[in-house]
């Protein structure tokens, strides 16, 4: 089992990142199960949502402890306690920013990690800043755990018109500038 745990805001989509993640995984004949958890419901309140995906039925419901991976929808989050709580070690971290590590004040201590500047994708290509289905297309370049299509389909099948559009673009962005820098990565550890 892939366990996903994703912490964002109240209004930034954390809920439907969720569910499209959970939509994509199934869409590739996996099981899937998407939730959240909610502190106080306001915009702008931390909101965390999680996702497992397996090839075999899930029979776990409590909250996502030790994640294979973890996706930060607002980098003010980063420092929370609970925000890095229980990833594993060998864990994937995306972070949405266009930052570097060292200016987060982030070691990746053998994780896998990638920021994505997944607002102003969502910016560019939807006029709104809403980075969650930008950033599932750099998770499917980061964790090759669903395909960047699989995602597409996710979004096509729940949104319509201009709003399907643009996360479409903006996910293939996402997922082409992931690979660059995963590519980037890899070459300069061969030099």
């Amino acid at each position: 089992m892939f366990e996903v745990r994703i912490h964002g805001r109240g209004g930034q989509g954390v809920v439907t990142t969720a569910e499209l993640l959970s939509v994509a995984a199934f869409a590739e004949g996996r099981q899937a199960q998407a939730f959240p958890t909610f502190g106080s419901e306001r915009t702008g309140a931390p909101v965390v949502g999680f996702c497992r995906i397996a090839d075999q039925p899930i029979r776990s419901h409590e909250p996502i402890a030790a994640p294979d991976a973890v996706i930060v929808q607002d980098a003010t989050l980063i420092h929370q306690p609970d925000v890095l709580a229980g990833l594993r070690p060998d864990g994937f971290l995306l972070v949405n920013t266009s930052r570097s590590l060292t200016e987060l004040g982030l070691d990746p201590a053998g994780r896998r990690v990638l920021t994505v500047p997944a607002t102003e994708l969502a910016l560019t290509h939807l006029g709104r800043p809403l980075p969650g289905a930008v950033l599932l297309g750099a998770f499917a370049a980061l964790t090759a755990q669903v395909r960047v299509e699989s995602v597409v389909a996710a979004v096509q099948e729940r949104f319509s018109g201009s709003v399907a559009a643009g996360n479409v673009a903006a996910i293939r962005d996402a997922y082409a500038l992931a690979r660059r820098s995963l590519e980037e990565a890899a070459h300069a550890l061969t030099d």
